[in-house]
């Protein structure tokens, strides 16, 4: 990375991320056939970006079905997320006739309620059913979600017991297992998928700031670059108070002109970047600022909520 301010400037202007392994291929395929076996879709979304952690893969597969499915939705991770752009989250769904549920998995919050909502959902089918004398036929379920939206956390918590096995990298969740959720319901879980090509840069860079993408592809400096960028225009409140700045002195920096006396180009962000680095005791020889180590503090804090409860993508 250039140390030119100006330089940097144009560097974090645009990030490429593509990413879609082969098995990933597999999957969808997987879930094509599977869908045939339930009556009900659960997609989990991480509530801090809907829009980016939905899979339009999905709507495609769904649509060449020749019996329409049921389909709730799951706002995971409403812990780390706004509450009030949550609740919008839910209104807007419901206005596409959609039902969505807010939940936080690692707590349980929101579990019992998804449980009802898909009885509700179920319920006139399987009454139809049950006039055709098949007594106890339980409501078949199908979760899908792409990586690192809490899925396993997610069924361990609604079979109440630890069922689903993790693997180390997305997609890769486990093989088909249908799983006891109580008297009424079981599920179907699926692998993790991602879809081939992002529709846009910005659902990229939230799939990398959330870690769907994994850090080790990426180059972490621009990524908490375009994210702390992020945060200092919507949330500037929750930076100032993570690092212990004076939010009229970033303001200050963010306000300045966008030229000092000598021509140079300011990168305000890139500077309060540094200044968090500084902070952190992010040093190495010389006292020149880690940027490895400023990006990967930034990142980490956002992930586990230490920056406060944030939204990346707003309901219109």
């Amino acid at each position: 990375m250039s140390n030119s301010k100006k330089d940097n400037k144009e560097v974090f202007s645009k990030v490429n991320i593509n990413w879609f392994p082969g098995h990933m291929a597999k999957a969808i395929r997987q879930i094509e056939e599977d869908l045939k076996l339930v009556d009900i879709v659960i997609e989990l979304l991480d509530a801090r970006i809907p829009i980016s952690s939905h899979n339009p893969d999905l709507n495609n597969i769904l649509k060449k079905l020749s019996k329409p499915k049921k389909r709730i939705i799951v706002l995971n991770k409403s812990d780390l997320s706004d509450k009030k752009e949550n609740e919008k989250w839910v209104k807007h769904f419901k206005s596409q006739g959609i039902t969505a549920v807010i939940t936080d998995a690692n707590s349980g919050n929101g579990i019992n309620e998804c449980l009802r909502h898909i009885e509700k959902e179920m319920q006139e089918e399987i009454e139809k059913i049950n006039s055709k004398g098949r007594i106890g036929r339980k409501i078949r379920a199908m979760i899908v979600g792409i990586p690192n939206v809490g899925k396993s956390s997610f069924i361990n918590r609604i079979a109440k017991r630890t069922s689903a096995e993790v693997g180390n990298k997305p997609g890769v969740t486990k093989t088909k297992q249908w799983i006891r959720i109580n008297d009424n319901i079981e599920l179907l879980d699926t692998p993790g998928i991602l879809w081939p090509k992002f529709d846009s840069e910005e659902i990229g860079l939230n799939l990398s700031y959330i870690g769907t993408i994994k850090d080790d592809i990426l180059d972490k400096v621009e990524i908490s670059y375009r994210l702390l960028e992020y945060l200092l225009e919507n949330y500037r409140k929750n930076v100032c108070e993570r690092y212990d700045f004076n939010i009229d002195e970033i303001d200050n920096i963010l306000n300045r002109s966008e030229n000092d006396e000598y021509g140079e180009t300011y990168n305000n962000v890139y500077d309060i970047m540094l200044m968090i680095g500084k902070k952190r005791g992010a040093l190495i020889s010389g006292g020149n600022i880690d940027e490895e180590k400023t990006a990967r503090l930034i990142l980490d804090d956002f992930r586990s909520g230490k920056l406060g409860k944030i939204t990346l993508e707003k309901s219109k």
